[in-house]
């Protein structure tokens, strides 16, 4: 009777304490306990760059002012512009942030979010050119891109109309530093990175012309997954802008 006792006992408090762990699983869940994995491309200031040991810019304090609003938690993976997209396909990422522009061909692999900033790409030269004042000026010219971008995407697409020869970098400063080194007449970069690079440190580059575009940046999960995640991303990006949040997020690194 007493073994029988003890093993009653003991059914008992195993069932107990598998319900108590089950619970503390769902809560967790309920609590946001999955970390998302979250695409970023550091070297595109004012939107993301490091700043000795911190991740700083647009996008970073966006994404974790939304993490925060809509109690879910992420961790940021840095890595090449180029390869977020295949990184959230192999399913090694959750979310890109990245001043990720909203094209039709990008909408076939990722759901966007409700545009956040608006962009549009623009032609940068070398400060004491002269020659090359608008996009009609660039036949013949050697033009500088980032890889992946809608930038080398529009270089690539109108290169025989335009007349140009483009060449491709993995990083915003390599691209700067080939034009303001005569390596290359021109660059196409989105007007918002370009005009803080410019307004931060003179790299010996200006802008020329009207925007080329009216691009958006948005949010991205893999199409037809994380339904949910690009809800609360959504969600959290409205009440970010109907707080003042986001104003104060993009007056921090443009200004007024």
């Amino acid at each position: 009777m007493k073994k029988l006792g003890l093993l009653s006992l003991l059914l008992i408090l195993s069932i107990f304490i598998a319900a108590c762990g089950s619970k503390d699983t769902t809560d967790e869940k309920e609590k946001g306990g999955k970390v998302y994995k979250v695409g970023v491309d550091t070297t595109y200031p004012p939107f993301e760059f490091k700043e000795g040991n911190d991740y700083k810019g647009i996008d970073i304090e966006l994404i974790n002012a939304i993490a925060k609003n809509q109690d879910f938690k992420i961790e940021l993976s840095p890595m090449d512009f180029g390869g977020i997209i295949p990184a959230m396909q192999a399913n090694q990422l959750d979310v890109a942030i990245a001043g990720m522009s909203i094209t039709d061909e990008r909408k076939k692999v990722v759901d966007f979010s409700t545009p956040y900033f608006d962009a549009g790409l623009t032609v940068v030269v070398k400060k004491d050119n002269t020659s090359i004042k608008s996009v009609e000026n660039l036949k013949g010219k050697k033009i500088a891109v980032k890889k992946g971008t809608t930038g080398a995407k529009y270089a690539q697409d109108n290169a025989a109309k335009l007349g140009i020869t483009v060449v491709q970098f993995n990083d915003s400063p390599a691209m700067f530093q080939e034009v303001s080194n005569g390596n290359a007449d021109a660059l196409i970069e989105d007007y918002p990175v370009i005009s803080y690079a410019i307004a931060q440190k003179d790299l010996g580059l200006k802008i020329v012309g009207d925007r080329l575009n009216g691009d958006q940046y948005g949010i991205a999960v893999l199409k037809g997954q994380n339904a949910d995640l690009l809800k609360k991303i959504n969600n959290g990006l409205a009440e970010l802008k109907k707080d003042g949040t986001y104003d104060k997020i993009i007056k921090t690194y443009l200004g007024e």
